[in-house]
């Protein structure tokens, strides 16, 4: 019903989106902290690296952690904690470009769709649904096949992938804000589509959009992962945390901390951001709206 909707004036959204971290739990705290920690990585990884990336070391292929390299070396004798680090610039990047691409794209078209319905609303649903059915690793392996590989074109891939689900959602919470009746009265007024969209309807789900845009980098980082592993993604010389475990696979048993290193990088920062989505508002109304 429309009454269990509470309306957010949006003077009041900035507050409301980002609780006080005292509210936050434990669990919360520590994702957030886990998170800022690969943000900075990927910002700063390239001038706090304490080896080069594409530097071969003497120490040998596979060679044990030691105090010169804490995480041992790669097959070429290339130090894993830098390769790592310097990873994390194109598995966050990219998935963070992405993921802002698709959810800007999909919350537009979702208020366009609501605002509008009728006709428009019918054609651009079934389009995107038709996408929507595309298993999302089949349709980013077609992409990447038929137009090679480049970080551009992942962005732009993943971001084809992603924009289906976040209209769904946003289209799935605009039409039941554009029932309200404050809506039909900024209508009666003479407001124009825009401005119903952007001040009337925008502001009222801004909470379980941002919910959902960090469920999607979550996606995005394991799809990219996925591309990568199976050498799809980002290419050498450069790499991400995918191809960096694809690259060492053959080694697992005798030189482990290769392959462990980026695998227990994709799985804390995916940890992390599922922890920080618990403690925003809406993380309830988007799961709900997603199904």
């Amino acid at each position: 019903m429309s009454t269990a909707i509470e309306t957010i004036p949006p003077a009041a959204v900035p507050a409301r989106l980002v609780p006080r971290l005292s509210r936050w739990s434990r669990t919360g705290l520590l994702g957030l902290a886990v998170l800022v920690f690969w943000l900075f990585i990927a910002a700063a990884g390239p001038w706090i690296l304490p080896h080069g990336s594409a530097d071969m070391s003497t120490a040998g292929v596979f060679d044990a952690i030691s105090r010169t390299h804490w995480l041992g070396t790669d097959y070429l004798g290339r130090d894993i904690l830098s390769r790592v680090m310097d990873g994390a610039r194109y598995t966050v990047g990219v998935a963070l470009a992405a993921t802002v691409m698709a959810c800007a794209a999909g919350t537009l078209l979702g208020l366009l769709a609501a605002v509008n319905g009728g006709w428009f609303d019918a054609v651009l649903s079934r389009l995107l649904d038709t996408l929507v059915s595309i298993p999302s690793k089949m349709l980013a392996l077609i992409i990447v096949a038929a137009f090679g590989s480049s970080i551009p074109l992942l962005i732009v891939t993943v971001a084809v992938v992603y924009t289906p689900g976040a209209y769904r959602i946003a289209r799935a919470l605009a039409v039941n804000i554009n029932a309200m009746d404050y809506v039909t009265v900024a209508r009666a007024r003479g407001e124009g589509r825009m401005y119903i969209m952007l001040r009337e309807v925008l502001p009222n789900i801004a909470g379980p959009l941002l919910a959902d845009m960090g469920l999607r980098f979550v996606y995005a980082v394991l799809l990219l992962a996925s591309l990568s592993f199976l050498g799809l993604g980002v290419q050498p010389p450069v790499a991400d945390w995918g191809s960096l475990v694809r690259e060492n696979i053959g080694a697992l048993p005798t030189g482990g901390a290769a392959v462990i290193a980026p695998a227990l990088a994709i799985a804390t920062l995916t940890i992390a951001v599922n922890l920080v989505i618990d403690n925003l508002p809406g993380r309830a109304q988007a799961n709900q709206e997603s199904r």
